[in-house]
């Protein structure tokens, strides 16, 4: 095993075994995207990606300067926020950004609690606790600022019984294609400017408790013609990751220099959502007309039974069929990973989305780095913004 992977372990047991519980966090419970029509980019999710329609709030529900539309897929919520006036700080937000995520809503059992720790230890205030009620009970939520305009809300739901939150009402649509197998977030990657990685970093130990278990720098994650460097932050148990990405020097231009470019600051990059057959997942976005990054070349898959060693065995999936399909594999020492990106999702080359299906690995797919990379380079020079 490779060096780097090594640590994958090393780094978790070390959380597991010292974690701080100051602030302990029960999941992802939603992901804000502030869009420019929430929609048609709705029913683009529904479409695309197999979300269903799940709660609403806009002018018919009493929300009279924004609509949101939530749509959900197993345990995963997406919530698309647009402005309906022009003075909107929403409405500022798109124009600066264009559509992307503005909060990482986590669920904790005691909201107050959360932005009280969280603020004491240096955090930038969002929103102070706040109680939403209707008929089904009341909602507890607080937010808290991290890098750029990102918020992370926590979301306390002990005392409610309703299907999202006081204020949205349920969604029904005759439309809703068949969900295509996404089980939840497995992590979301926030990209960060030139020095700050490691302030980050440190942010998240100090205010949120969270560690670092996993590091790559410029000499692991490059090719001939760039590079970055990466940090992996996770809270003590384990269930929110958040990877922190900043450029680093290369003969030209990184895709987080590209990210940061366009999207005018740091913001989240991509998010990772988790399925159980990433085979008959990825075929069917294929489909649906999701487009993803080119496929790695044949030296690529003709390495992957070296590269998986001990675990060569324990491959299910055919790797005709993966090569076919364009999704890469890696393992570290509890097993192997199958997993494969998008191309954005946005206009501006910024968003895009992960597929991964874990077969016992913790990792975050370091042998397939090169290729991913060459892969989003090539987009970059199509865009020409290499």
């Amino acid at each position: 095993m490779s060096k780097e992977i090594k640590t994958v372990n090393y780094g978790l047991e070390k959380i597991f075994e010292g974690a701080q519980d100051f602030l302990p966090l029960l999941g992802t419970d939603y992901v804000e995207f502030y869009v420019g029509n929430a929609k048609q980019s709705a029913h683009f999710y529904k479409t695309a990606f197999g979300f269903q329609s799940y709660a609403y709030k806009g002018l018919e529900t009493g929300s009279k300067d924004s609509v949101s539309y939530v749509l959900k897929q197993d345990k995963i919520k997406l919530v698309l926020t647009t402005p309906l006036n022009s003075s909107s700080s929403i409405n500022n937000h798109i124009v600066k950004h264009g559509d992307g995520v503005k909060v990482i809503a986590l669920w904790v059992e005691d909201a107050r609690k959360a932005y009280q720790e969280t603020t004491s230890r240096g955090a930038k205030w969002y929103m102070e606790p706040f109680v939403e009620k209707d008929e089904n009970g009341e909602v507890v939520r607080a937010g808290i600022y991290t890098y750029g305009e990102t918020v992370h809300m926590f979301v306390e739901r002990k005392n409610y019984n309703g299907s999202f939150l006081p204020g949205f009402r349920e969604w029904k649509s005759d439309y809703n294609p068949t969900p295509i197998g996404l089980k939840f977030i497995d992590h979301m990657v926030g990209n960060v400017g030139w020095g700050q990685m490691n302030t980050w970093v440190k942010w998240y130990e100090d205010v949120m408790g969270f560690e670092n278990f996993l590091s790559f720098d410029d000499k692991q994650i490059h090719t001939e013609y760039s590079a970055l460097m990466s940090k992996v932050m996770s809270n003590g148990n384990g269930r929110i990751k958040f990877p922190i990405n900043e450029p680093a020097k290369g003969k030209k231009r990184s895709q987080i220099e590209e990210y940061l470019d366009f999207y005018e600051g740091a913001g989240v990059q991509h998010i990772a959502v988790a399925t159980d057959n990433i085979i008959k997942a990825v075929t069917s976005l294929r489909e649906r007309g999701v487009e993803f990054l080119s496929i790695p070349p044949e030296e690529y898959y003709k390495a992957v039974p070296g590269r998986l060693e001990e675990h060569s065995h324990e491959l299910r999936e055919d790797i005709e069929t993966l090569k076919s399909l364009g999704i890469m594999i890696d393992a570290d020492e509890e097993g192997y990973l199958l997993q494969i990106f998008t191309k954005p999702v946005e206009d501006r080359p910024t968003l895009f989305f992960e597929i991964i299906q874990r077969m016992g690995a913790r990792g975050f797919g370091a042998g397939n780095f090169k290729a991913l990379f060459e892969s989003i380079e090539r987009e970059q020079a199509n865009r020409g913004t290499l």
